[in-house]
C-alpha cells in the first residue's frame, strides 16, 4: 500500500513541512553509512592489493572460480596473479616476499616453512586427488598383471627399460605421493621405475607425446590425455595411493596476515563460497575455471567433466587436513624431501576459518 500525505489545515503546516524535511534530510545522513556497512567494510576504500602465486591445475579451482566470477573485486580485492608451473618452483618468491598468498600444495608449504619461511595454511583445496596415469604398453601390462609390482617388473623385463612415470618435482605433493604408493604400499622395486619431475604443462606434454609410460598426476590432465590417448586410463585412483592424502590449500604469509587480516579473512570467505559451488554446481564452477585456464585449449566440457568427477575431494575446512598432513610429512622425512619437521599446529591456522564459519560448526 502507498502512503498518502495530506495537508494539515492548522496553522502549524509550515512548522509540521519544515521538521519533515529535516527529517528526511537527517535519515539520507545516516542511512548512506548503513548501508555502505551492509555492502562491506571497503565499500569507499581504495582495494587491497594482494600478490597471489598458483598453479593452473585444477586443486586450485577455488581461486580461478572467485577471481572470474569477480567476488574478489567485489569484496575490495586486487588480485595479481602469478602463474607457476610447480609448487617447489614458488617456494623460491615466497622467500623472497614477492607474494602474499599461494595457491600450493601442502609438500612445498612444509618444505617453505622447514626453510624458515613464516607462513601459515588457512584453508584446504582438496583431499585425495589426482592418481597414476597409464599410457601405452605400461597400461596394458598393468591390467593384465596379478598387482602393481609384477606389472612394473613385466614391462622392465619386456622393454629392457624401467617404466617411466612423470610428476611434479621432488617435494610436491604428487611426488612424496607417487613414492609412498610405489614403495610403501606397492613395494615396486627401485630399478623398475624412473621418476622424472617436471612442471604441470611439461608432464601433459609428455604424456600425449609418448616420452613417459605414466604420471602421478592432478585433474584435469587425466581426462585431457585421455580425452586424445585412446590408450591411457587411470590405473590407480588417488584414494587408492596415499587415502584422504592432503592436496592444495591457500596459504598467506605471517607478515600479509598481520597486515592485510581483514583482507585475507575476505579472501578465505570466498574460498569457501568457491568451494560450496565446484561441490554443489559444477557445471557453473567449470564455466569459470575453463575461462581461467582454459583458454580455447581445453574444452569446457573436459573441465567439466573433471569437476564433476571430483567434486567431493573439495574442501575448504583446514581440520580435515591436520591428521593427513602428518603422516605425509612423516614420509616426506623418510625419504629426506624435508630437511626438518614442521609443527603442524603452527603450520596450519584454523582460526580465521573457524571465525567464518561458527555457526555451521
Amino acid at each position: 500500500a502507498s502512503l498518502r500525505f495530506f495537508r494539515p489545515r492548522l496553522a502549524i503546516a509550515p512548522l509540521f513541512a519544515a521538521a519533515f524535511a529535516l527529517t528526511a534530510a537527517w535519515l539520507s545522513l545516516t542511512a548512506a553509512p548503513a548501508a555502505a556497512a551492509a555492502a562491506g567494510s571497503s565499500a569507499n576504500l581504495p582495494p587491497t592489493i594482494l600478490r597471489v602465486a598458483y598453479i593452473p591445475i585444477l586443486p586450485m579451482a577455488q581461486l580461478f572460480v572467485l577471481d572470474e566470477a569477480r567476488w574478489a573485486k567485489q569484496a575490495g580485492l586486487d588480485l595479481h596473479l602469478t602463474r607457476f608451473s610447480s609448487g617447489p618452483a614458488m617456494v623460491q618468491g615466497l622467500a623472497s616476499g614477492t607474494f602474499d598468498v599461494a595457491y600450493i600444495g601442502i609438500g612445498p608449504a612444509m618444505v617453505a616453512r622447514a626453510h624458515g619461511v613464516d607462513l601459515v595454511v588457512l584453508a584446504a583445496n582438496v583431499l585425495g586427488q589426482g592418481g597414476l596415469l597409464g599410457r601405452g604398453p605400461f597400461a596394458a601390462s598393468f591390467a593384465a598383471a596379478p598387482d602393481a609390482a609384477a606389472a612394473f617388473a613385466t614391462f622392465h623385463h619386456a622393454t629392457r627399460n624401467p617404466v617411466r612415470i612423470a610428476t611434479l618435482p621432488r617435494g610436491s605433493v604428487p611426488d612424496t605421493i607417487l613414492r609412498y604408493y610405489l614403495f610403501a604400499v606397492a613395494h615396486v622395486a627401485p630399478a623398475d621405475v624412473t621418476i622424472l619431475g617436471m612442471g604441470a604443462e611439461q608432464m601433459q606434454q609428455a604424456l600425449l607425446a609418448g616420452s613417459v609410460d605414466g604420471a602421478s598426476v592432478l585433474d584435469p590432465i587425466p581426462a585431457i590425455v585421455e580425452s586424445r590417448d585412446k590408450t591411457a586410463r587411470l590405473l590407480v585412483p588417488g584414494q587408492g595411493m596415499l587415502p584422504d592424502a592432503p592436496g592444495a590449500v591457500i596459504a598467506v604469509s605471517a607478515k600479509t596476515l598481520a597486515a592485510h587480516g581483514d583482507a585475507i579473512r575476505r579472501l578465505v570467505a570466498l574460498h569457501i563460497r568457491a568451494t560450496r559451488m565446484i561441490v554443489t554446481d559444477p557445471a557453473a564452477a567449470a564455466h569459470l575455471v575453463t575461462a581461467a585456464i582454459g583458454k580455447n585449449l581445453v574444452p569446457e566440457a573436459v573441465i567439466a567433466a573433471s569437476l564433476k568427477a571430483s567434486a567431493a575431494t573439495f574442501v575448504a575446512d583446514p581440520h580435515r587436513i591436520i591428521a593427513p598432513t602428518r603422516k605425509l610429512q612423516a614420509y616426506q622425512e623418510t625419504i629426506g624431501s624435508l630437511a626438518k619437521p614442521v609443527d603442524i599446529t603452527k603450520l596450519i591456522d584454523t582460526s580465521v576459518y573457524d571465525s567464518l564459519t561458527k555457526p555451521d560448526r
